[in-house]
């Protein structure tokens, strides 16, 4: 699954909802704060879209699709092989952001800023000095509808950095770092094109009311140990298996009986999702059947 698919939420629809959650990096946004960067985006997608309509000469659209934190090397992995990155330097924060998109899209609209009609070679490849240019153009109207919409959330100076074509290397953030990566989808003329935009969770969560606790390795696995120690789970009590001939299965019958290999004398294996985890003779507690562990399972 593509970076852009885990944030728009492509799923199977029976398939359940799981958020995956770093104890390591346990900042988290919050609906008010979800909410608050849904508002800003938004208004950004729109002005942006008002831009690319005004500079590439046909009507196109920005369309905010969802915003969400990962580590750099989450949306790292996701990204294509080749694609256009623009790194963006913020004031104060090591950590690089990063506005995304095919090459190939960036090219067709430098074709209609040309007076060409858009079409272009569907391969992706880097930009040449005067694409370079003119996407640097682009790049930045794009920031300053960016400053304007973020307003107070965005209160560093923001400018291009450099250009990449290979996220691999790239190396904009630190491999842990955590990033808000916002996905759009940007229409111009028949064409739709997925784009991100990625900035240093460091320049934001703050004015978002967010403070993120970077923790040790060890208080990590406390906190999942902690969390693991009262979850429920289902214990089995199983007799040692009796192989049975299909014939056998085959021809059963209501009333019929199988004779169990296993010995009366021998205990039982206690199992959590099949897996033994104790020995356990039958017993009681009470009025009811019960079992007895009498040798535990050392955990491998």
């Amino acid at each position: 699954m593509t970076v852009r698919e885990r944030l728009v939420g492509v799923r199977d629809s029976t398939d359940p909802i799981v958020e995956p959650y770093d104890f390591l990096r346990p900042a988290t946004l919050g609906r008010d704060q979800s909410r608050m960067l849904e508002l800003v985006f938004e208004t950004f997608a729109r002005q942006w879209g008002t831009q690319l309509t005004a500079k590439v000469r046909v009507v196109s659209h920005v369309t905010f699709l969802s915003s969400q934190l990962h580590s750099y090397d989450e949306y790292v992995s996701g990204l294509p092989e080749t694609s256009a990155m623009v790194l963006l330097a913020l004031d104060g924060v090591p950590a690089r952001g990063i506005l995304q998109f095919p090459t190939s899209a960036a090219l067709g609209w430098i074709g209609r800023m040309l007076g060409g009609n858009g079409k272009t070679e569907a391969r992706e490849r880097g930009f040449t000095q005067i694409e370079q240019a003119l996407v640097r153009r682009l790049a930045e109207d794009a920031l300053e509808d960016l400053r304007y919409s973020m307003g107070t959330l965005l209160p560093m100076s923001l400018s291009i950095e450099a250009f990449h074509y290979n996220p691999q290397f790239a190396q904009a953030a630190g491999t842990g770092d955590l990033m808000v990566v916002t996905a759009f989808e940007i229409e111009v003329g028949e064409r739709t094109t997925p784009a991100t935009l990625v900035l240093p969770a460091d320049a934001l969560l703050p004015q978002l009311g967010v403070v993120e606790t970077q923790q040790s390795a060890h208080v990590a696995a406390e906190y999942l140990r902690g969390h693991l120690i009262n979850a429920p789970v289902e214990l089995s009590l199983r007799f040692d298996s009796t192989p049975v001939a299909p014939s056998v299965v085959l021809g059963l019958a209501e009333g019929d009986v199988l004779r169990l290999v296993h010995p009366q004398h021998r205990p039982l294996s206690l199992t959590v999702d099949g897996e033994v985890v104790a020995k356990a003779a039958v017993g009681s507690h009470g009025t009811r059947l019960a079992c007895v562990v009498i040798d535990a399972q050392e955990a491998s």
